[in-house]
């Protein structure tokens, strides 16, 4: 009975894994359902003109987007860097040596002159990029 009584009391030397592995799963399944809806979040508000007719477009490598300044003018991003015409004229080149097919998306306020949104879609066009998208809120 005494060698018994010693089993009992003996020191627990075992780790149990199976908690570490079931939090490390469930935290793998969080960052796999979050890291989509982050990465699709623009970073930059733009207030986007309505068109009832607006369709989804597809991702693009070639984001652009202007916001309008309060002393008027307007910042131009790509990926959510504020960038510059010469910065633009940098980046396009070999995004369309990989891809001749590459589409450009511009998302511009509507208070950004319809001039100055040519002009970058003319920047754009010039650097070899024939395909364009320009973002607009559905609805009325």
């Amino acid at each position: 009975m005494a060698a018994s009584h010693r089993d009992d009391d003996a020191l627990f030397a075992h780790i149990n894994v199976t908690p570490l592995v079931d939090i490390t799963l469930v935290l793998l399944i969080i960052f796999m359902v979050a890291a989509p809806l982050i990465a699709s979040r623009p970073s930059i508000k733009v207030a986007l003109p309505k068109a009832v007719t607006a369709e989804a477009t597809k991702p693009s490598t070639l984001s652009l987007s202007m916001t309008r300044e309060a002393a008027g003018g307007y910042k131009l991003f790509h990926d959510g860097h504020e960038t510059d015409e010469r910065g633009i004229r940098a980046v396009i080149p070999p995004l369309v040596k990989r891809d001749p097919e590459l589409q450009a998306i511009i998302a511009a306020d509507r208070g950004i002159p319809y001039g100055d949104v040519m002009h970058v879609v003319d920047v754009v066009r010039e650097m070899g990029v024939t395909k364009f998208a320009l973002n607009a809120d559905t609805g009325s």
